[in-house]
């Protein structure tokens, strides 16, 4: 049986959201900077490679929507939505440049890109926190490092899951199903 291309993107991004959620809200490391770490990132990250713009921004932002919704964080709801879906939309086009041949241009993408998606997490918190939240721009400021090594943590598990689709054959960037 044939399964229309855009219903599998559909399935994917539910898969993708409920995870991403998951990972968010669930799954939490104590860190040395500030608070917790989570592997959400990775999956948002994840989210724009595989399942594109339009498709891993709906995935990253309600999934971490949610998953501030759940951990009783509901204040950073809307910049969460926005900002995770902006980091799925970057790391998405960053992987649509013109492409180098091998798994090495593939990889130069994926990092470039989660690094400036996740650029785009700080910056973004940065701002929500001082101009939406009431905290000024030094108090934001104090989160900068906690949110930076999220980022670092969320790179290295998007490629640690990047790694592991693609070996497996079963799924391909955007979407697309192996074999």
């Amino acid at each position: 049986m044939k399964i229309n291309g855009n219903l599998k993107k559909l399935a994917s991004a539910a898969v993708m959201t409920a995870l991403i959620c998951v990972l968010t809200a669930a799954v939490r490391i104590p860190s040395p900077v500030n608070g917790y770490l989570n592997l959400g990132d990775s999956a948002v990250l994840f989210a724009g490679w595989f399942l594109g713009p339009l498709y891993g921004a709906a995935a990253a932002g309600i999934g971490s929507a949610f998953a501030d919704l759940l951990a009783g964080w509901p204040v950073y709801i809307p910049g969460t939505a926005v900002i995770k879906a902006l980091m799925a939309v970057t790391v998405a086009l960053v992987r649509s440049f013109p492409r180098e041949r091998g798994r090495k241009g593939s990889r130069a993408r994926l990092i470039a890109g989660s690094a400036a998606a996740e650029a785009i997490m700080v910056s973004g918190y940065l701002t929500y926190e001082a101009a939406f939240m009431g905290e000024g721009f030094a108090a934001a400021l104090s989160g900068v490092p906690g949110n930076a090594l999220q980022g670092a943590v969320g790179i290295a598990g998007a490629l640690l899951l990047t790694a592991a689709a693609e070996r497996t054959g079963a799924v391909r960037p955007f979407g697309g199903t192996g074999r």
